[in-house]
């Protein structure tokens, strides 16, 4: 694991034995959350950090991790084995947080961190079979101890409000769909739930270690 954000990548995964092409709805959030990051990353340049809520101060790396939002979240599907419906439900968790707490800012210093936490969170929630806590921080490139405690802050800021209705999620998934389209996009999510498959998993880090020395690895 490396400092303050880096990547780190200790081997290559070994290819699936049965490679599914990625989610619709992987695209269309990536879409939707780098769009929504870019605008706070740029609002936040432009006001007092004062003026921005500290509630996710948790969730908060020195500097942005180098993985994009769209490779993290394929490596989240591809090494958790979550279902696709994880991912709407965790914009679900996302959407909630802001509602509830107006002043905060999901910018690129606390996106990854509530992305695998939110995910995580969503697959206890819906799937029958889910990774525990500590795989998930290996994927999400945290520690253990950082992703309980983060999940701990997260239910806590949604005040447990972790049910999400068939009726909210179709309405959640328009929503996403009506973003690409106008992106000029026509995408559909899949409401059905395939499932995946795992690999040998290829290690990353967001932590901030500033005693440690970073490796150029690859993903």
């Amino acid at each position: 694991m490396l400092a303050a954000g880096e990547l780190s990548v200790d081997r290559q995964p070994e290819p699936s034995h049965s490679e599914q092409s990625t989610p619709r709805v992987l695209t269309i959030l990536s879409t939707v959350i780098e769009k929504l990051v870019a605008r706070n990353d740029k609002l936040v340049r432009c006001i007092m950090s004062s003026r921005v809520g500290k509630r996710l101060n948790a969730f908060h790396g020195i500097r942005a991790p180098s993985i994009s939002i769209p490779k993290y979240l394929e490596r989240l599907y591809k090494y958790t084995n979550c279902s696709p419906s994880c991912f709407v439900v965790g914009y679900v968790y996302l959407d909630r947080l802001l509602h509830k707490h107006p002043d905060s800012l999901i910018i690129s210093l606390n996106v990854h961190r509530l992305l695998v936490t939110c995910v995580m969170v969503a697959s206890k929630m819906l799937d029958d079979e889910h990774c525990d806590n500590a795989f998930y921080a290996r994927v999400g490139g945290v520690s253990n101890a950082e992703l309980n405690k983060l999940e701990i802050e997260l239910l806590f800021l949604l005040d447990f409000g972790v049910m999400v209705s068939s009726r909210a999620f179709e309405s959640y998934c328009l929503h996403l769909e009506k973003e690409m389209l106008l992106n000029g996009s026509i995408h559909k999510i899949e409401r059905a739930i395939p499932s995946n498959s795992l690999d040998d998993l290829t290690e990353i880090s967001v932590e901030d270690k500033s005693n440690s020395s970073p490796s150029h690895l690859e993903d």
